[in-house]
């Protein structure tokens, strides 16, 4: 789960899109699901004890994460413990690689009442939910606004709820759009697109010139992954979903955000997006652009490091350039949509202190900046965004720094999940042209509003 391919999260898909908690439950089921606890957990630095067992005043607490396949967060543990020694040890719990499964077996155990679970880990998309039921300590005090801002302001605002902060950003991701700098030099294009009519420009004469069926592929299937899509049009026209001073007021019906969708189902229309994309997930997508059949592809930052491998790619880095989406009008500001990996302390625990010395010591700086170099985990960090060595190693922070930097949640709602099914059909029949962009934002605008009003 956690370390398949780069810059994906533990629980996310590995394209950051992340586990929407309406997969596979509604919002009744979520508040019904009830369950017993879950066993097993991994001690790392000492032998392992249950919930509550101490020995000559050392607490153990137990970390609940996925699956890490670059041996970091195993070493970021160990050390933890051996600083530690003899106050605080820390048990790590695996949970499933499958992120649907990781989401509902945590769910189970919170809906019961906490288990033993001290510090989660968590996607991007979670907190509202986590912090409506009561399931997450509040954090604002111990995490002042002196210390968020050192953070990037996606991840301090996906992790704020009504007003107070619940998670510390442990590391991030965002959408970026992927372009074949060689063929738009040969098409003499000096640069990429800023506008969605520039990238229809552009691709539409370098897919003549160098014979390319595909001008630009993204993710438009029925599913997180086409929300996202939709979202990031709608943003990068002016609109919005909900009221940012007021969550709970829908204001998705507005000419911003029809014409976010006119730029999105246009892009299909003028032939510079195949229908195809309709159905298309990351696996599609990524396989279309790494075979050398598109100009241009948004997808998330995991998709650079697939192209230094000949197995995978008939591009190479060198061919690819990095930028920020386009918007809808020059001028109006570039935002791509949120993925990353958050960290909780949960509210039935009896060791929020020593929950909190661990929190602190995986998300400095050091920890952030190891992640980045070792398991190219991009940071929650600001600074380490101008971190020479980091820069240098991993090519996709200095390439996508400033598209990471302007990443924008999705809307913070405890019923993100029941609103994410109705965006998710509603986008994707606009995309297959079902439905016009103003017919899928009038609709939505009452289908999302009645999930706000109904669960106040």
């Amino acid at each position: 789960m956690e370390e398949n391919g780069l810059a994906t999260g533990a629980g996310t898909r590995r394209d950051g899109e992340g586990v929407r908690g309406g997969d596979k439950l509604s919002r009744q089921e979520f508040l019904r699901l009830t369950g017993v606890g879950l066993a097993g957990a991994t001690l790392l630095g000492g032998a392992g004890c249950g919930r509550g067992g101490e020995r000559g005043g050392e607490q153990r607490i137990v970390f609940s994460h996925g699956p890490d396949d670059t041996g970091v967060l195993e070493k970021q543990i160990a050390r933890f413990n051996r600083q530690h020694e003899g106050g605080i040890q820390v048990e790590w719990r695996q949970m499933p690689a499958d992120g649907t499964a990781h989401f509902n077996e945590l769910l189970t155990e919170l809906q019961a009442g906490g288990g033993n679970i001290d510090v989660m880990s968590g996607d991007v998309i979670w907190p509202a939910q986590f912090a409506a039921n009561g399931w997450i300590e509040d954090l604002s005090d111990r995490f002042p606004e002196s210390e968020r801002r050192r953070f990037l302001q996606g991840p301090i605002e996906a992790n704020t709820y009504d007003g107070k902060l619940y998670g510390v950003p442990w590391y991030t991701d965002a959408g970026l759009l992927y372009y074949r700098k060689d063929l738009l030099e040969n098409s003499g294009f000096a640069g990429p697109p800023k506008t969605w009519n520039e990238l229809k420009e552009q691709a539409s004469k370098t897919m003549a010139d160098s014979r390319i069926k595909n001008g630009f592929v993204f993710q438009g299937a029925n599913y997180e992954g086409g929300v996202v899509s939709g979202l990031e049009f709608i943003w990068n026209a002016g609109g919005d979903v909900l009221d940012r001073s007021d969550p709970g007021r829908v204001v998705i019906d507005n000419p911003d955000s029809v014409a976010g969708l006119g730029a999105y189902r246009g892009l299909v229309e003028d032939g510079v997006s195949p229908e195809g994309v309709s159905i298309y997930t990351g696996d599609e997508t990524d396989g279309i652009f790494l075979r050398g059949e598109a100009i241009f592809h948004r997808e998330w930052p995991y998709m650079y490091g697939l192209l230094s491998d000949p197995a995978t790619s008939e591009v190479r880095p060198g061919q690819v350039g990095i930028a920020k989406l386009p918007v809808s009008v020059e001028g109006l500001t570039s935002y791509t949509g949120l993925g990353g990996w958050n960290l909780f302390i949960n509210s039935a625990s009896e060791k929020v202190d020593a929950a909190w010395t661990f929190i602190e010591f995986l998300s400095a700086p050091e920890q952030q900046k190891e992640r980045a170099l070792e398991a190219t985990r991009l940071p929650a960090i600001a600074e380490l965004y101008e971190d020479e060595e980091i820069l240098d190693k991993v090519p996709v922070i200095a390439l996508g720094s400033e598209a990471i930097q302007s990443s924008r949640p999705r809307p913070v709602s405890p019923y993100y999940s029941d609103m994410s099914l109705e965006m998710a059909e509603q986008f994707n029949a606009c995309l297959k042209g079902e439905v016009s962009p103003q017919e899928a934002v009038g609709t939505l605008q009452e289908q999302l509003q009645n999930i706000a009003d109904q669960a106040s």
